[in-house]
C-alpha cells in the first residue's frame, strides 16, 4: 500500500462517519495526508538555510507543488480501486467509492492538479519539476502495475517519502549530502515496512486477503523495519559526530547531543509499529504526544547547532 492507499476515514464498519466538513472534491484529494509533504523542509533545515528568504520561498512552493501532485496520485488510485474500496469497511466512505464524486470528474481533477504542480515546479526550478514528475510516474506505476510485487512495492512507496526530502534541496539549490540521503532513504523504508507490519497486525487473519500483504510474513516485515531503523540511527550518528564546529556554543557538540532524542523518537515509533498502531504514519505524528515531545527535544539541539 502506497501513500496513495492510506485510508483517512475514522470509525469502523458498523459506524457511519461524522458528516464531513469539506466538500467531496477536496476530501478526495486527501488534505490530511499533506502533512507528509512537510518533509520538503528537511534539506533546508539540515543545511541551516531554511530562514534564508529565497530558500524559504522555494521550499514553501515545493510544499504546495507536492500537495498537488500527491492529490493527483490519490485521485487516480481511488478511481482505479473504486470497486474494491466499496467492499472495504472504511474505504467505502471515500468520496469516489461513496458516489459523491464521479470518476470522470476525479480524473479531470487529477490531470489539472498534475499540470499545475509541474508548472509550479518548473517555475521554481526545473529540477523540482523532474522530481515531481518522477514521483507521479512511480506512484501511479505502483498503483497500476507494481502493487503486488514483493520488495519492489516497498521500494516504490519508500521512494515517495525520499523524493519529498530531495525536493526541498533541489528547489533551493542546496547540495544533498551522502548522510542526508542515507537517513532519508532508510527512514523512508523504516516507515513503509512499519506501516505494512502494522496493517498485518491490525487486519489479523484478513491480511491474507489484501494483495499487498499476501506475499509477506510478520517476521519478514519486522526484520525489514528493524534493519532500516538501525541503519537510520547509524547514518544519523555518523553525520552528527562529523559536525565539529570550530567554536561550538558553550563547548557542546549539539548535533551529537541530538542523537539521544532522535534515537528515542525512533524507538517510540517502533513501539507503535509493534503494537499495530502505525498503519497511518501521519496519525501517529499528529496524535502521539510523547513522540512530539521527543521531536521537540531533538529539534532544539539541531537548531542550535545548525542555525547558531
Amino acid at each position: 500500500m502506497s501513500d496513495s492507499d492510506i485510508d483517512l476515514t475514522d470509525g469502523d464498519s458498523d459506524v457511519v462517519p461524522r458528516r464531513p466538513i469539506l466538500p467531496a472534491p477536496v476530501r478526495a484529494m486527501r488534505p490530511k495526508q499533506w502533512v507528509k509533504n512537510v518533509l520538503v523542509v528537511a534539506a533546508p533545515v539540515a543545511a541551516g538555510r531554511l530562514f534564508d528568504p529565497r530558500v524559504l520561498g522555494a521550499t514553501a512552493w515545493a510544499f504546495v507543488a507536492f500537495c498537488l501532485v500527491s492529490a493527483s496520485v490519490y485521485l487516480v488510485n481511488d478511481v482505479r480501486d473504486v470497486e474494491s474500496d466499496r467492499q472495504h469497511p472504511k474505504k467505502r466512505f471515500r468520496p469516489i467509492a461513496a458516489g459523491e464524486l464521479k470518476p470522470s470528474t476525479a480524473l479531470v481533477m487529477a490531470v489539472v492538479s498534475l499540470a499545475v504542480s509541474l508548472a509550479l515546479g518548473w517555475w521554481v526550478a526545473p529540477a523540482l519539476a523532474a522530481v515531481l514528475a518522477s514521483y507521479w510516474v512511480l506512484q501511479v506505476g505502483y498503483s497500476l502495475f507494481l502493487k503486488n510485487q514483493p520488495i519492489i512495492d516497498l521500494a516504490m512507496v519508500a521512494s515517495g517519502f525520499l523524493l519529498r526530502a530531495i525536493a526541498g534541496g533541489v528547489a533551493s539549490g542546496i547540495p544533498l549530502s551522502q548522510w542526508f540521503l542515507l537517513v532519508a532513504s532508510f527512514g523512508s523504508l523504516f516507515m513503509v515496512a512499519g506501516k505494512r507490519y502494522s496493517e498485518m497486525v491490525e487486519l489479523g487473519p484478513e491480511a491474507g486477503t489484501r494483495a499487498s500483504l499476501r506475499r509477506y510474513t510478520p517476521s519478514y516485515l519486522r526484520f525489514v523495519w528493524a534493519v532500516s531503523c538501525s541503519a537510520v540511527i547509524m547514518s544519523y550518528s555518523l553525520w552528527a559526530f562529523e559536525q565539529r564546529p570550530h567554536e561550538p556554543l558553550w563547548g557542546v557538540n549539539w548535533t551529537a547531543l541530538s542523537i539521544a532524542p532522535f534515537t528515542l523518537a525512533l524507538l517510540r515509533y517502533a513501539m507503535t509499529i509493534d503494537t499495530g498502531g502505525a498503519g497511518e504514519p501521519e496519525d501517529v505524528v499528529i496524535n502521539d504526544r510523547m513522540l512530539q515531545a521527543l521531536a521537540v527535544l531533538w529539534i532544539i539541539p539541531v537548531a542550535i547547532a545548525v542555525f547558531l
